[in-house]
């Protein structure tokens, strides 16, 4: 044989996502110049190369070449053990090919990711989600589930509180989220919550940082927001069937039953109640003294009595109420406010001498996903709203009963700013900022 191939080491450890290289030591120790080419065999063959990938040597020369290994960073390069061998192949004399042989050992790696589907749920009662942990290592690793501790009004309750996954596998877990107190009616209100997948590495290894997914539960009023519509229409349905019923049908009933009182009629129902009268000497007969003279007296029917007029329904021209005339009026406001610089506050409206102001509608918006609070006040001491802003982007209310704010009463909103939020594609602002936009009748009041 004249070809001799050895490796300067037999095993070898690469790391995934990095470049090792092992030397290949080659020999001709025959007379002739030999072309040599090389193959990489065994698992590491999809991710090895020979450096160069031919060689020449004279007769009694010696050459290096490099195996290569860069294993990628993927779930498919398992972690462990495994055999490698260099077929080192002469071109002159096929029957000369040498195949030194190694062993490789791959470290594993731990990289995982974590997705809530939906990513926002609503309901009455609880919002149900899917937590998909996808290993993307190349060893099993298992994973422990949990919420983060944030807001008190809705927890977080897993199906199983761990997971094991098979590298380049997903796992899911159900979850539910549960508000901490039942809402009859209302406003929707959004509960944002935080769920994490910590990895557990092996003993005697660093714990990775836990993945951290947000997501949201749209609580709804167990009532839904129509009934009380619903109740009002079918109410005031009512009212107008007993308004037909007193205007058109109980008079066209009356006039029917005068007209089927006829002198026939008369006849006929006092020819009936002679034949059934009882003999004579009998009770009630004529010795009785309870014959037609009696019924010709007045003691002896049963009319009714006339109702007498009543008061007129229309009232007169007099009166003690208060006359109003109604205008359509809208205001709004825009206030903004600094972290750590105490509440801020800002009139939408001023209701001036003579006056009282009906709120019905408001629409509070907080475009820039500020956190904190905004308080809006009616009057002088009434509180109409009281929110986070953390909750909502865009909220309004419509008030079935008005709000009355008298003369000289003001519609305030207040901001207390704790974070200034991010908007998307937009610098990022240095104050928190929201605005109101109310809207209403103004009525005058004159004394009658």
């Amino acid at each position: 044989m004249s070809l001799t191939a050895s490796l300067d080491a037999s095993t070898v450890t690469v790391t995934p996502g990095e470049e090792t290289t092992l030397p290949l030591q080659i020999l001709n120790s025959g007379r002739t110049v030999e072309e040599y080419h090389f193959e990489v065999v065994g698992t590491c063959a999809a991710w090895s190369a020979m450096e160069p990938a031919v060689l020449s040597l004279y007769p009694g020369d010696s050459g290096t070449v490099s195996l290569v290994m860069r294993p990628p960073r993927e779930a498919t390069v398992l972690a462990g053990e495994s055999t490698f061998g260099i077929r080192v192949m002469p071109t002159g004399d096929r029957s000369d090919t040498v195949v030194p042989e190694g062993r490789v050992t791959v470290l594993p790696f731990t990289e995982t990711t974590a997705e809530l589907v939906p990513r926002g749920s609503h309901g009455s009662r609880s919002g149900r989600h899917q937590f998909a942990v996808d290993n993307r290592g190349n060893t099993p690793v298992t994973v422990r589930l949990g919420a983060q501790p944030g807001t008190e009004q809705a927890r977080v309750v897993f199906a199983a509180s761990e997971l094991r996954i098979e590298p380049g596998h997903a796992e899911f877990a159900k979850l539910r989220v549960r508000p901490a107190k039942r809402m009859w009616r209302g406003t929707p209100v959004t509960h944002a919550f935080q769920v994490f997948a910590a990895p557990q590495p092996p003993e005697g290894e660093e714990a990775p940082a836990p993945v951290l997914v947000d997501g949201s539960y749209q609580q709804e009023p167990i009532l839904p927001r129509w009934l009380p519509r619903a109740l009002l229409t079918a109410a005031l349905l009512l009212l107008v069937l007993v308004g037909l019923w007193y205007a058109l049908l109980r008079p066209a009933v009356k006039s029917a039953a005068r007209e089927a009182v006829t002198p026939e009629a008369v006849r006929s129902a006092a020819a009936a109640d002679k034949s059934k009268a009882p003999e004579e000497g009998e009770p009630g007969g004529a010795g009785s003294g309870g014959g037609d003279s009696a019924g010709a007296g007045t003691g002896g029917g049963s009319a009714s009595p006339t109702p007498s007029p009543g008061p007129s329904a229309s009232g007169g021209s007099g009166g003690d109420g208060v006359a109003a005339s109604g205008a359509p009026t809208s205001a709004q406001a825009r206030v903004q406010d600094g972290v750590g610089g105490g509440p801020n506050t800002g009139t939408a409206l001023q209701v001036p001498a003579g006056h009282t102001f009906q709120l019905t509608d408001i629409v509070v918006q907080n475009p820039q996903g500020d956190a904190g609070t905004v308080t809006v006040t009616a009057g002088e001491d009434t509180r109409v709203l009281s929110l986070g802003l953390e909750n909502f982007r865009d909220s309004d209310y419509h008030f079935v009963t008005p709000i009355l704010v008298p003369a000289g009463g003001k519609v305030t909103m207040t901001i207390d700013c704790r974070r200034v939020g991010k908007p998307v594609a937009a610098p990022a602002p240095s104050r928190c900022s929201s605005s109101m936009f109310l809207g209403g009748t103004m009525r005058t009041d004159t004394a009658g």
